[in-house]
């Protein structure tokens, strides 16, 4: 087995840190999360899920979040979702994909949540990568 084998290295992945998609009115359908799934919608537009990270026991979230349906946010993909997925090593991760042949952009944020790279699937949905910091 290669160390490129996934199953020959520690995961790049370690969980799900946001699914975010476009809605024609991302207010009145997090209304509707809220009222018939209760959701704790937050004012900003999204809700939390808390979770503890398996192995480390770790406190960590995922976020779920309409969007616009004219947002511009998920480009260069034409898809009308994004998902969000946590990452311990944003730098060696980013790089290891670029090695890989995988289309990483150059987009880069840094914010109070942490880093935040993108890459983009086989099949154009883009990824956003995240090193949570500290308290995420």
């Amino acid at each position: 087995m290669s160390e490129q084998e996934p199953t020959a290295r520690k995961p790049r992945v370690h969980g799900l840190g946001g699914v975010f998609f476009k809605a024609r009115d991302p207010a009145a359908l997090a209304d509707w999360y809220r009222r018939h799934l209760d959701l704790d919608v937050q004012p900003w537009g999204g809700a939390l899920f808390r979770w503890q990270r398996a192995g480390s026991g770790q406190d960590a979230c995922t976020v779920w979040a309409p969007f616009g349906e004219d947002s511009a946010y998920f480009q260069p993909s034409d898809k009308p979702y994004m998902l969000n997925l946590r990452v311990d090593d944003l730098t060696g991760t980013l790089q290891a994909l670029r090695e890989e042949g995988c289309t990483v952009l150059e987009r880069y944020e840094e914010s109070e949540q942490g880093k935040f790279g993108y890459a983009l699937d086989p099949e154009g949905g883009l990824l956003e990568l995240w090193q949570p910091a500290p308290g995420y």
